[in-house]
């Protein structure tokens, strides 16, 4: 069976750079950090007191504001990036077969802000008895993101949500990927979401000592390979990437960002938090992407890394791009977007593979800010190029996306020009 090609035809972002992809995409180029002190809760008692928000969002412009109160805040950002994707594909259309066209959304945590908030509720009311609200279940689960798209286009192609931590947006790229080249849709809505920026995720991930406590400087707390960082920083949003199968596009002349692939999975088995200290599933996943892509590795340009902040996992990724790549690894860009939108969690393979998709577009690649000289790690190879403070303009023929989630999930995109 002949597979079919596969591109990108539309992009919707909320970050805490931008609020759209274009937006989220100036500000990255610039290096903008998005993190700051925590305004949506009092954090005054925690370790870490910020993390990077989304701002200046006016959910109510996209999002009716009745709708929008039975929608948990991952909900109102996953809504709010795929009405931004579908409008910029242009298939919100009766010309187009809503039957074969699917939603694949993915998020790591789902809707705690609504269990935090239903649970803090009863806790402080339960000697009257129950007190849940009626939409309490359909705010919190994970899958509902994905149902909420689908029924407001109504798109009827496969609808579900994938969650495996980091990994999460990764995972449902590469299951709307597969899915198209099979021929069992012609259009995907996918990516990922996600709002764990509250008091018991940031408490939660403070308690497994994960987070910068850079408090003082939030600005400047996510330095990937830097040897002063002390954890990553959390950050919300969502981002969306229409895939579509090539000549369904080229039918009805859209626009085309990039061609996606391949892609890789694999599992650490190793540790429930940490990377394996040699970065074996790093490399499995790579080396995987590259198979099913059928490219070298001299054909990549750039790897958007996923390149957390910490200790283990910055070296542990390092190596396993050393191990893959070879001599081709110090010919090419590395960055990590982290250090200016933070970690996005489940939403983060999303919103670091349209920056993969924008770098290969218009052949410049994004910093990783916050290194400072002389703050190097002996156990770094600075000979590799980590696109140090300075947007880097360079030939990209083709890049990769790493995203690695707590429980060894390990998943790799790739994409190159469309040529065709």
């Amino acid at each position: 069976m002949e597979l079919k090609r596969v591109v990108v035809t539309g992009l919707g972002a909320v970050t805490p750079v931008g609020n759209t992809s274009e937006e989220m995409w100036n500000n990255l180029l610039a290096g903008v950090s998005g993190a700051a002190p925590i305004t949506s809760f009092d954090a005054s008692l925690l370790k870490t007191r910020f993390a990077c928000e989304v701002k200046d969002l006016d959910v109510n412009a996209y999002i009716d504001r009745k709708e929008s109160r039975k929608l948990d805040r991952y909900t109102q950002l996953a809504l709010i990036s795929a009405i931004q994707g579908v409008a910029d594909a242009g298939i919100d259309s009766d010309d187009i077969d809503k039957n074969r066209v699917g939603v694949i959304y993915g998020v790591g945590i789902g809707g705690i802000h609504t269990f935090e908030d239903e649970i803090t509720y009863y806790g402080c009311h339960r000697d009257e008895g129950p007190k849940f609200s009626p939409f309490f279940i359909p705010k919190m689960i994970a899958d509902i993101a994905s149902g909420h798209i689908s029924i407001r286009y109504g798109f009827h192609g496969p609808n579900y949500t994938t969650t495996s931590a980091c990994a999460s947006s990764s995972n449902a790229l590469a299951d709307a990927f597969n899915l198209i080249r099979l021929g069992k849709a012609d259009i995907i809505v996918s990516g990922g979401a996600e709002a764990a920026i509250c008091a018991s995720g940031v408490g939660g991930f403070n308690a497994m000592h994960a987070l910068s406590t850079r408090n003082d400087d939030p600005a400047r707390a996510s330095r990937p390979f830097s040897k002063s960082r002390d954890g990553f920083v959390m950050g919300e949003g969502a981002g969306c990437i229409i895939l579509e199968e090539l000549e369904h596009a080229k039918a009805r002349g859209a626009k085309i960002y990039a061609e996606m692939v391949g892609e890789g999975e694999s599992g650490d088995a190793y540790h429930i938090t940490a990377s394996h200290p040699d970065g074996l599933g790093a490399k499995l996943v790579m080396q995987e992407a590259l198979r099913d892509a059928g490219l070298q590795p001299e054909d990549i340009d750039y790897i958007n890394v996923h390149g957390t902040s910490t200790h283990v996992g910055d070296i542990s990724e390092m190596k396993a791009i050393k191990d893959v790549f070879g001599e081709a690894a110090y010919k090419l860009n590395i960055s990590s977007t982290k250090s200016m939108t933070g970690h996005l969690l489940g939403a983060a393979g999303a919103i670091e593979a349209m920056v993969a998709i924008l770098a290969v577009k218009n052949d410049i690649i994004p910093p990783t800010i916050n290194h400072e000289e002389g703050d190097e790690d002996e156990e770094i190879d600075y000979r590799l190029n980590y696109t140090f403070n300075t947007a880097a303009r360079r030939p990209v023929r083709a890049a990769l996306s790493n995203t690695f989630g707590f429980g060894g999930h390990n998943a790799c995109v790739v994409f190159k020009k469309y040529e065709g």
